[in-house]
């Protein structure tokens, strides 16, 4: 009995044994490939093909701390009502906080490269409502434009601001402005760019804010421009159709060395029917800019820019950009200014400054 009882419990050991084993007999799958991000330097430095996909990305923005005070340049919040006595004004700083955030994507096709673009802006900002100092938030699209070859639709900066190459290097170099205070634009755009330095462009604009376009015809800009080593020279013009106006400006950059960069602008436009209007944004007929830039070592540069309109506004500005670490720049600036109105009496003048922290990758 004992015998039999041993030989059918070992059986039963041999068969719980193999069941066990036939359990445990996993397959396991093969591992997938990986697919790393791969760099793209087609388009410059940031790129990364989108995995699976021909397409090229930049992920980019900046953070951006501004703060200001005075009574000239962008200055800062004036004659606001004192909380315990309103009765009384102060002055105060104004203060930003942004967050920038940029996406750049491109391939290229039988056609050309094919781009999409945007930049959005979230700001906080202080202001000043009922008199009193107070705080906003919003959000705003700087760009949102598809380039495919020399074309472009979508919303962006006016041609007329955007190819002579804006002003000078300084935060505040639109304080005589070189096109109108707003310049943001939806547009139709064509560009062409020759391999010798020669570029051309021609455009149709909606403007903006109170300059957009009242009826089917559009605003119209055309340029072009011719860029060396040594330098530039471009121009533009454009016309805006509610008023019926004209605008042109021209500029000369000059690389007069390594480390030194001067630039000089006009504009001139007709008054007909307005004194100003989208493309023209001084007072009187003409304004001028000029100024540069010198570049004391690879982290710092001084640079400053004097503005001056037919309507007798002048503008000075300078600043030290100083990068501290790589990816994060701040720079002091002031600014002295001196407002008439259209028949050149005397709004204002006075000092201001500012500071500008940004840290972009």
């Amino acid at each position: 009995m004992n015998i039999k009882s041993l030989l059918l419990g070992s059986a039963a050991a041999l068969v719980a044994v193999s069941g066990a084993r036939a359990a445990d007999a996993v397959v396991v799958a093969e591992p997938e490939p990986v697919e790393y991000v791969r760099i793209c330097d087609v388009y410059g430095a940031g790129f990364y093909y989108i995995p699976g996909t021909e397409t090229c990305l930049k992920v980019g923005g900046y953070i951006r701390y501004d703060l200001r005070a005075g009574k000239g340049g962008y200055g800062g919040l004036l004659d606001v009502k004192d909380r315990l006595d309103p009765s009384k004004r102060n002055d105060t700083y104004y203060n930003r906080a942004r967050a920038a955030l940029q996406l750049d994507a491109r391939s290229e096709t039988e056609l050309g490269t094919l781009r999409g673009y945007m930049h959005i802006n979230f700001n906080w900002d202080t202001v000043v409502a009922g008199g009193f100092t107070d705080t906003t938030q919003g959000l705003g699209i700087n760009h949102a434009f598809l380039e495919l070859g020399g074309f472009r639709i979508g919303k962006t900066d006016s041609l007329f601001a955007s190819f002579t190459g804006y002003a000078g290097a300084v935060l505040e170099d639109d304080l005589i402005p070189y096109a109108a205070g707003k310049y943001d634009t939806q547009q139709i755009v064509y560009t062409y760019k020759g391999g010798n330095g020669f570029s051309a462009t021609v455009g149709l604009e909606a403007g903006s804010f109170a300059n957009t376009i009242d009826s089917y015809v559009p605003h119209v800009v055309a340029g072009a421009a011719y860029t060396q080593a040594w330098g530039g020279i471009s121009g533009v013009v454009g016309y805006d159709s509610n008023y019926e106006e004209w605008t042109g400006k021209a500029r000369l950059d000059v690389n007069a060395s390594d480390t030194v960069s001067l630039f000089v602008m006009g504009g001139y436009g007709s008054e007909k029917n307005s004194p100003r209007n989208f493309y023209k944004g001084w007072g009187g007929h003409w304004a001028v800019w000029g100024g540069g830039t010198v570049k004391f070592s690879k982290q710092t540069s001084f640079n400053a820019q004097v503005s001056y309109a037919e309507n007798k506004d002048v503008a000075v500005v300078a600043n030290i950009a100083y990068t501290i670490v790589p990816g994060f720049k701040i720079t002091p600036e002031i600014a002295w200014t001196s407002y008439h109105d259209d028949n050149k009496v005397k709004i204002r003048d006075g000092f201001g400054g500012m500071v500008r922290f940004q840290r972009s990758f």
